[in-house]
Parts: C-alpha cells; sequence; structure tokens
C-alpha cells in the first residue's frame, strides 16, 4: 500500500459514510448555535452568563448556583441550575425572558457557519424537509434564518426553549416534538449537533447523529459523548449532495 493510497482511504470512508446518512435522511433536524451559525460571535456567551449571575446575586439568590455554577461560561447552566431549586416559578420565567432577549441582541453580530446557508438551501431544493431542535429560543432562530432568507427552508419545524425547562436537551423533546409533526421515523431522520447534550439527544430519540467541530476540543467532547460520526467542516456534505 503506497502512502497516497492510506491518506486517501479514510477520506474515502468519510465520504461513503456521509453520503449513506444523507440517502436515509428524509428528514434533517439541525441544532441552531453551532451547525447554523455562531450566535454569540459578537456577543460573548460568558458575560450574558455571568450578568444572569450577577442579576441573581443583586437579589440576593447566588446561594442558588454551587461553586461550579458561579464562573460558568453557558447561560444554560445558570437557567438549569435555578429549574432544579425553583421548577415552574416567577424566577425562572424572568431568566430565561432576559436570557431570550440578550440572544436577541447577539443575532446582528452571529457569524454564519461555513457552508451552512448553501448546505440548507441544497438539502431543500433536492427534496428533504428540514427542522430545528434548539435550545435557543425559537423567537431568536426566526430572526436569524429571516436575516439569511433561509426561514422558508425551516417553517413551521421550529423547536426550542420555553419557560419549561425540563425539556432542554439532553432530553429529546424538541427532536421528538420535530419527528411527530413531520410524520418521520427516528431511523428516517439526522440530527446535525456540535454538542454532548446534542449527542444524548439523538440517541435517546433514537435518531442518527452527525457531529459538527470547528476545532478539536469540540471534536473530543463529542466522541467522549460516543459520537462515531463527525465532521470539521459542512463542506464534505454539501460535496456529497452535488455528487
Amino acid at each position: 500500500m503506497t502512502s497516497d493510497t492510506a491518506q486517501t482511504e479514510p477520506v474515502t470512508a468519510q465520504a461513503e459514510r456521509l453520503q449513506e446518512l444523507i440517502t436515509h435522511a428524509r428528514v434533517v433536524l439541525w441544532d441552531f448555535d453551532g451547525p447554523i451559525c455562531r450566535l454569540f460571535a459578537g456577543h460573548s456567551a460568558t458575560r450574558v452568563a455571568a450578568e444572569l449571575v450577577e442579576w441573581l446575586e443583586r437579589r440576593g439568590l447566588h446561594g442558588l448556583l454551587a461553586e461550579g455554577e458561579l464562573d460558568t461560561e453557558d447561560p444554560h447552566v445558570v437557567l438549569r441550575a435555578v429549574n432544579r431549586r425553583h421548577p415552574d416559578s416567577d424566577l425562572v420565567a424572568e431568566l430565561e425572558e432576559r436570557l431570550t432577549q440578550e440572544e436577541l441582541r447577539a443575532v446582528p453580530s452571529a457569524l454564519p457557519t461555513a457552508f451552512a446557508d448553501p448546505l440548507i438551501r441544497t438539502w431543500t431544493a433536492v427534496g428533504a424537509r428540514l427542522a430545528i431542535a434548539t435550545n435557543n429560543s425559537p423567537q431568536v432562530v426566526r430572526e436569524y434564518l429571516a436575516s439569511r432568507q433561509l426561514l422558508e427552508c425551516f417553517t413551521p419545524h421550529i423547536y426550542g426553549r420555553t419557560q419549561d425547562l425540563q425539556y432542554l436537551k439532553p432530553h429529546p423533546y424538541y427532536l421528538n416534538r420535530a419527528l411527530t409533526a413531520m410524520g418521520t421515523a427516528p431511523s428516517d431522520a439526522l440530527f446535525i449537533g456540535d454538542t454532548p447534550t446534542d449527542c444524548q439527544a439523538a440517541r435517546d430519540a433514537g435518531v442518527p447523529f452527525l457531529g459538527y467541530a470547528r476545532n478539536e476540543r469540540k471534536g473530543k467532547l463529542l466522541l467522549d459523548a460516543g459520537a462515531t460520526d463527525i465532521v470539521g467542516s459542512l463542506k464534505p456534505l454539501l460535496e456529497s449532495l452535488w455528487g
């Protein structure tokens, strides 16, 4: 075996696997923040999380958060923590609304994921049906997609965060809602996500999962979560559709 052959075999195997996933997917479910865009590219998620913590502290409620939650970089960690201790409360509802407003402010500076726009349009053009299953606010998703002229590729199938936070991924609720609404069996779908919670939600819903990892750290997290199909770019999917 030549060195050239050794280098091309993994590439060929991945291309064949992507083609297999694409061929069997009647419905493609997408996570939003990551595979479609970097929502907080110009509006720091770390700062948003810190401001939620500070808002709790000003009300004397910082005791609701454990040590590891006080310095989190993920606003959803704050939401989940408060919801565990005060489920369905006015406090949770206000926190969720504050996060939604921060996400809306992030939309104008969100960075589109490379090749996501043409991949979405191409998949739609060849007859696949698309849906969103996200922990972000559906209002935020719709605003971003409309700004990219992509909303009609997904409407009405956009499923995301409400004030009932028990259904945040890794719960498979949003995926199951999409599958039920679209009349699709889990085995006939594909879910594209970029976090371990996405991987777990897909596993629990019985949906094939394709991990998107924009860097090695995210790739390792997906591997550790059990993901077996991972891409570092959406370009190979687009090439498979074109092929």
